[in-house]
């Protein structure tokens, strides 16, 4: 039997535990289809790593119980202490730190959970360090490692934000290809795929705008306050794809059914509506607004996505298809 299977039935009998309050070796070992030796092995394997399990005797039958309470100064008394699933959650979520490289964040954030995982015995720690094995957790179009030289930077922006002081920066635009100044007025880092951004109001535009963090070159923190000229929904950017403001519009895109399944089990953006089509594809509608992260999205697809509305959206995404055609065909090795 695979090492992973094990781990895996030892972490269904721990829930069962939980949940039941009390079961038998008998009653775990047909719940978990294995022999009543096997459940032997894999309660004495959890007292062994730590796990608080014991057995009682009611009315003549053996029960076995997990006893939480050890867990309970985690959280707290009744419906604010721990379970075991977020006991777990909360220990496996040290891998989404990665994300957070180079960031004061993750300095912060280890420290905590250095001082979580105290409180856990070496066996429990040495368990769960097993899970992460079984499942992953990919970041997915993640920035390069920024390093620790952004610490200052990031330390000082939080300070700007927080303080409400302007602030002079040195910034690679990428958009110009050159190194620009600029006076800005930061109201809100926002980390997003594995970067890092400052949303900021530029006075010199009279607009708000977004830096990655990591192309900010030199950074002042300047005497001068500022009284906040805009207000900022709790969630920015809540129509878009990417990091981008605009007016939502009714997007309609078919996929094929080759694509279907994966779309459909995907959460892209809170509107989406998904609707099923006899012939397998799938029409999924979204309220967002039609900036270059969507477009992106779309043609991400290929063959497998059509745009149904807007016809505009349509047809940019019909002619970009001609360019790449045209490039394909123009391209090396053609003559």
């Amino acid at each position: 039997m695979p090492r992973s299977a094990e781990v895996i039935r030892q972490w269904n009998v721990l829930r069962e535990l939980e949940a039941s309050r009390r079961a038998t070796i008998s009653g775990l070992a047909q719940k978990m289809d294995v022999t009543t030796r096997t459940i032997r092995r894999d309660l004495e394997a959890l007292q062994v790593a730590g796990f608080p399990i014991f057995d009682e005797l009611v009315d003549g039958k053996r029960f076995w119980k997990l006893d939480t309470k050890p867990f309970r100064k985690l959280g707290g008394e009744g419906e604010t202490s721990l379970s075991l699933p977020e006991l777990y959650a909360l220990y496996f979520s040290r891998v989404l730190l990665e994300g957070l490289a180079g960031t004061l964040f993750k300095i912060n954030l280890t420290s905590a959970f250095n001082k979580f995982e105290a409180v856990l015995t070496p066996g429990i720690r040495t368990f769960f360090e097993k899970l992460p094995n079984v499942l992953q957790v990919k970041a997915g179009r993640a920035k390069k490692g920024l390093g620790g030289k952004l610490d200052k930077t990031i330390a000082r922006l939080i300070d700007a934000t927080l303080l409400r002081r302007q602030a002079t920066m040195h910034y690679h635009s990428l958009s110009s290809r050159r190194m620009k100044d600029y006076l800005v007025e930061p109201y809100r880092l926002l980390h997003f795929q594995g970067g890092l951004y400052l949303f900021a109001y530029v006075p010199e535009y009279k607009e708000m705008r977004t830096f990655a963090v990591e192309r900010i070159k030199r950074l002042s923190l300047l005497q001068t306050t500022f009284k906040p000229s805009q207000k900022l929904s709790l969630e920015l950017f809540a129509h878009s794809l990417g990091l981008n403001q605009g007016p939502p519009q009714r997007v309609e895109v078919e996929f094929a059914p080759k694509s279907a399944p994966y779309v459909r089990e995907v959460k892209w953006h809170a509107s989406q509506r998904a609707v099923d089509q006899p012939d397998g594809s799938l029409r999924l509608s979204l309220n967002v607004c039609v900036d270059q992260p969507l477009r992106n999205w779309i043609l991400s697809f290929g063959a497998n996505a059509h745009v149904v509305a807007p016809k505009g959206l349509a047809t940019e995404i019909a002619a970009e298809f001609v360019r790449a055609r045209a490039r394909y065909d123009s391209g090396p090795g053609k003559h």
